[in-house]
C-alpha cells in the first residue's frame, strides 16, 4: 500500500497533488504536515475538488524544523514517498524575514533527508524548486541548465536545496521540479492572479472603483496548479534526470490577464485599472518564460488547461463565493 507524506499539504499544490494521487490509486494513504490549518478546512477543499474517500487522509501539526519530531514522524509513518512542498506562502512574505526564511527552507529539507537516511528508509523524494532561483537571468527562455542568479533569501534557499538534490540524485530517487508561476482558485489576494480577479469582482459589485497594478507589460509563464501536480507525480515515478522545469512554455502579459478577467465581468478594464510602479518588487524581470521540453519529451507531460481556461476556472470559482 502506498503511504505518501506531503509537507505543505494545505496549499494549492498539496490539495491538487492529493486529489491526483488519490484518483490514481484510491487505496493510497496520504499524510500531510501543516502548522496552521486544521483537518476540517483541508478536507472541505478536497470535497470541493470532488475527493470522497477522506478517511485516507491525515494531517499532522508538527514543526518540521524540529529534527527529532521529523525523525519520529518518518519512523512512525514509514512512508513510501515524500513530496516536500513546504515553505513560505509567498516570496513577498519572505522578504520581511530573510534570515528566518533561508533557515526554514533549508533546515526542513535537511531534516527530511537526514531522517530518511537515519531510518534507513531512502524512498522516492520530490523537492519543490522555484523559478525564483533564476533571478535576473536575462535569457529569453529559461531551461534546467540556465544560469541561476537568486536575488532573495527565498530563492537562495531554494537553490541550496536544489543543488543538494542534484548531488543526491546521482545515487537515489530524489528529484526536483523547478516550478514556474502556477495558479488556481485556492490562491489568496496576495498573488497577482487572485488580486486581479477579486478586484474586478469588487468593481462589478460597486464595492470599489479601481484596481492598482504595478505593470501591464510584465509577462509571466502561468500554468494551472492541477496540471503542475500531475507533473510532480510523473517526475517522482518516472523521471531519470535530477530536475525538470514545470511550466507552460509560453508567457502572457499582465495586460492580457486583466483583459480576460474583466471581460468575464463585462467590464472595460481601461476605465478602472491604474498603473503604480511602486507596487513592483525590486529586481523582478519584465518577462519570464520557460522551456519545459525535457518534461514534455521524456515524461509526455503537457498542461491540459490553456491559459484562457485557467483564467475562466478561477473567475467562475470566485463568482461562486
Amino acid at each position: 500500500m502506498k503511504k505518501i507524506l506531503i509537507t505543505g499539504i494545505t496549499g494549492q499544490d498539496g490539495l491538487f497533488l492529493s486529489k491526483n494521487l488519490m484518483e490514481a490509486d484510491p487505496n493510497t494513504k496520504i499524510f500531510g504536515v501543516s502548522r496552521k490549518v486544521t483537518n476540517n478546512g483541508f478536507k472541505k477543499k478536497l470535497i470541493d475538488l470532488g475527493v470522497t474517500n477522506l478517511d485516507n487522509f491525515k494531517i499532522y501539526n508538527i514543526d518540521l524544523l524540529n529534527k527529532t519530531k521529523v525523525r519520529e514522524l518518518i519512523n512512525t509513518l514509514q512512508p513510501t514517498s515524500i513530496f516536500n512542498l513546504s515553505g513560505p506562502s509567498s516570496v513577498y512574505e519572505s522578504l520581511t524575514r530573510p534570515n528566518e526564511t533561508f533557515l526554514e527552507i533549508t533546515m526542513i529539507f535537511d531534516n527530511l533527508i537526514e531522517a530518511m537516511f537515519e531510518e534507513n528508509n531512502i524512498i522516492p523524494f520530490f523537492q519543490a524548486s522555484s523559478s525564483e532561483m533564476y533571478g535576473k537571468n536575462n535569457e529569453t527562455v529559461l531551461k534546467e541548465d540556465s544560469e541561476f542568479a537568486p536575488q532573495s533569501a527565498y530563492a537562495k534557499a531554494k537553490l541550496e536545496n536544489h543543488n543538494k538534490v542534484i548531488e543526491l540524485s546521482k545515487q537515489f530517487n530524489i528529484k526536483s521540479g523547478i516550478m514556474f508561476n502556477h495558479e488556481s482558485e485556492f490562491r489568496t489576494s496576495k498573488y497577482l492572479f487572485k488580486k486581479v480577479i477579486l478586484g474586478a469582482k469588487e468593481i462589478s459589485q460597486k464595492k470599489t472603483n479601481n484596481l492598482k497594478i504595478g505593470s501591464l507589460k510584465y509577462e509571466r509563464d502561468w500554468t494551472f496548479a492541477g496540471d503542475v501536480s500531475k507533473a510532480m507525480i510523473k517526475i517522482i515515478n518516472f523521471g531519470t534526470k535530477s530536475s525538470y522545469i514545470i511550466g507552460r512554455g509560453q508567457s502572457h502579459s499582465i495586460e492580457y490577464l486583466i483583459s480576460l478577467v474583466f471581460s468575464h465581468f463585462n467590464l472595460n478594464w481601461k476605465k478602472y485599472v491604474e498603473v503604480d510602479p511602486s507596487l513592483l518588487r525590486d529586481g523582478d524581470p519584465e518577462k519570464i518564460a520557460c522551456d519545459p521540453s525535457r518534461l514534455n519529451k521524456e515524461l509526455n507531460w503537457k498542461p491540459e488547461y490553456t491559459f484562457e481556461n485557467l483564467v475562466e476556472r478561477c473567475v467562475l470559482k470566485s463568482m461562486e463565493s
